[in-house]
């Protein structure tokens, strides 16, 4: 029944952010950690995010700005093998609040962000990939970062999808081999994740047509729900969760 629960969700979450470019993780994490534990959940994930961020470079392919890939990954590869790293001294339910925590901050902190975005220039998505690398390495997902910063450069629809996409898969990348090289991803949980993956995978080529449909005032109002009720969920289960 869990599985089942975890590809239905899987499904949903792979349209959802096949439309929006993030989203996946906000509404898989939380139900990966009550099946699986927080720890578990967190390689599980980075599996599936390889697999859907590759899905969304598929079916926007010819729309990848490499200048900004490049840029983005030089040094978000890097910062996401130290975010990594920190995470695997964390405790199981230092896990959870730091994920529920950062979920719920973010709400305010997207709004202050995207209030004040200029138009940002290469050299300020190098640091922005440094940031968002280190942090996605810690908390499973900054889809909500990310999504700003890329759009402040400039790229929209089919050109944000894939470059983020790409530049979000180097950084996942890295997370999953950071967690085999160091035991924390045993093949129980990457085959668990590459069923997770192909769940998203497959609601990312449902989403494709509906892309433009979406409004940005939709997005942000959906964003934020999300964000706040797996942002709860995950702090619940630090605190009463036996």
């Amino acid at each position: 029944m869990g599985l089942i629960l975890v590809l239905i969700v899987g499904l949903v979450a792979g349209i959802f952010s096949g439309i929006v470019g993030t989203g996946s993780s906000i509404m898989l994490v939380p139900v990966l950690a009550t099946i699986y534990g927080p720890k578990a959940a967190v390689p599980i994930m980075a599996v599936a995010a390889v697999m859907a961020n590759f899905s969304r470079i598929l079916a926007w392919w010819r729309t990848v700005d490499w200048r900004t890939f490049a840029a983005y990954s030089i040094t978000g590869g890097p910062a996401a093998f130290l975010g990594a790293q920190t995470l695997l001294i964390l405790p199981n339910r230092a896990v959870d609040l730091t994920i529920g925590l950062f979920l719920i901050s973010m709400i305010p902190i997207r709004h202050w962000l995207a209030s004040r975005m200029i138009r940002l220039k290469l050299w300020h998505m190098a640091i922005a990939g440094a940031v968002v690398g280190f942090l996605t390495g810690i908390v499973v997902s900054t889809g909500p970062i990310s999504v700003p910063v890329f759009l402040g450069y400039g790229l929209v629809k089919g050109a944000f999808l894939a470059t983020e996409a790409a530049s979000s898969l180097v950084i996942y990348v890295v997370k999953v081999l950071t967690f085999q090289t160091s035991g924390a991803l045993p093949w129980d949980l990457a085959l668990k994740g590459l069923i997770t993956g192909f769940s998203i995978m497959a609601g990312t080529f449902i989403a494709k047509p509906f892309v433009l449909r979406l409004s940005p005032e939709t997005f942000r109002h959906v964003m934020d729900g999300l964000m706040l009720i797996s942002g709860l969920t995950m702090v619940w289960n630090a605190v009463f969760a036996t």
